[in-house]
């Protein structure tokens, strides 16, 4: 451990939930000299984390909440950033005004590592799975963490001063945070999301923007420009701001324009990074690139670096994933869209002629909502069960190149009759894949493996 700490030697602790935060947490918190107890509503058969924290010593409670689980004596509850702040042990802690943390505040008291903390609606993963790339190609030490790969609480403790430690953050994760401070925070985007969760776009925002809150002067924010939210958050930010924008230049920060990616820093002249169109990442996902440009340049990581990882960066598996190009078609694997949401996203995501490949699991949806981005299509496959009502909506958009097929690998030669050079090919499917495969993954990769045998 690099940052030892005695702040919770013999203190009282509850860890809400189990799942990979909660079993790292509490196996650090009891590390660090705390009366650890685990909770987790469900039936012990089914948590089967329990026994690996009973094996340290670490009494874990499951199948529901005991009524005296949280008293007076409590020092401190730690929750699982899923579990709802209305759950009878969080409510009963507020009662007794025992503080409610999560996982990223642990983590955070006892790093040595500086912390670059990424959030936002959209984009979270691409944009951190980029930065580590780039960091690590600039031979800048480094380690991603949070919701990609391992639990913050697990590698935090291992960091030293030296390694950036990026951590993918939710706003789950933000709202519980008392002391966090990320030496570069970065605010992608905010839409309305998690209502059920937060209970109005109030809460949501200031979740967010909780990111920035302990940030000092010699910190750096990173923001969107062209967002009118992010505008807001800056406000209140006292750490100082690179903006990026696909829009108009910026005063300091990373920008598009006339086709080149261009680079201000606090006010240094401004330089070309490369021209736009040597980037694989498609229209509003160009925003994800420009954030990790601004964060990794805020490192000290090399140009060179940050200029090759965002010229071969095809995107994260299976979410608008650049596969590659086939004469003159560009194709694209976006498995993980599984829902219509998603899929208006990723059609709205390009300007050139799309033909779409959707369908899989009939959950009864009638994607109405997709007859306005189906109205854009240049042609659509469909397959699996829900062929059927994806093809009478875009019938009803208009659509006239419409084919119905059995399977992804189907959909792939059928789309090749459909496609001309200059277009984009994209796999959206709108849909589960369970109907015929047993994940998303497993769907996207058939794809690719289709589009590389073309």
């Amino acid at each position: 451990m690099n940052m030892l700490t005695d702040e919770w030697k013999g203190q009282v602790v509850v860890v809400l939930g189990l799942a990979r935060s909660g079993v790292a947490v509490a196996r650090l918190l009891f590390h660090l000299g705390a009366k650890v107890t685990v909770n987790d509503r469900k039936p012990r058969a089914e948590s089967p984390e329990a026994e690996e924290l009973e094996k340290l010593g670490i009494p874990v409670i499951c199948g529901g909440h005991p009524a005296d689980l949280i008293h007076e004596g409590v020092d401190l509850l730690v929750k699982n950033p899923g579990i709802s702040y209305t759950a009878p042990p969080v409510q009963q802690a507020l009662v007794h005004r025992i503080p409610v943390v999560t996982e990223v505040e642990i983590a955070y008291r006892v790093t040595a590592s500086p912390i670059i903390g990424i959030t936002g609606s959209n984009g979270k993963t691409t944009t951190t799975t980029l930065v580590g790339r780039m960091l690590a190609t600039g031979g800048i030490p480094s380690r991603i963490a949070g919701n990609i790969g391992r639990a913050l609480a697990e590698v935090a403790p291992e960091m030293g001063s030296e390694e950036w430690l990026v951590a993918e953050l939710s706003s789950f994760q933000l709202k519980g945070v008392q002391t966090f401070r990320p030496r570069i925070g970065a605010l992608l985007n905010i839409v309305p999301a998690h209502m059920d969760y937060h209970g109005d776009l109030i809460d949501y925002i200031a979740s967010k923007e909780k990111l920035f809150s302990n940030q000092q002067p010699s910190d750096i924010a990173v923001l969107n420009w062209d967002s009118a939210e992010c505008h807001s958050a800056a406000e209140k930010v006292t750490a100082q701001i690179l903006w990026f924008s696909r829009r108009e230049p910026v005063a300091s920060g990373v920008y598009i324009v006339d086709g080149r990616v261009m680079v201000r820093m606090f006010g240094e002249d401004a330089w070309e990074l490369m021209p736009v169109s040597d980037m694989h990442l498609p229209g509003v996902h160009q925003e994800n690139g420009l954030a990790a440009v601004a964060i990794a340049l805020a490192t000290g990581c090399p140009k060179e670096a940050v200029r090759h990882e965002l010229a071969t960066f095809t995107g994260v598996e299976h979410r608008l994933e650049f596969v590659g190009t086939k004469r003159g078609v560009r194709w694209y694997n976006d498995s993980k869209a599984t829902n219509a949401k998603a899929t208006i996203a990723a059609v709205g995501s390009f300007t050139d002629p799309v033909v779409l490949i959707a369908g899989g699991l009939d959950r009864g949806v009638d994607f109405k909502e997709l007859v306005p981005v189906f109205q854009k299509l240049k042609g659509i496959v469909a397959y699996g069960e829900a062929a059927g009502v994806l093809l009478a909506r875009a019938k009803e958009a208009g659509v006239r190149s419409r084919l119905q097929v059995q399977n992804v690998e189907e959909a792939v030669a059928a789309a090749t009759t459909l496609v001309q050079p200059g277009d984009v090919a994209l796999l959206s499917p709108a849909c589960a894949s369970w109907d015929q495969h047993t994940s998303f993954e497993e769907r996207g990769s058939i794809f690719k493996q289709a589009v590389h045998t073309l």
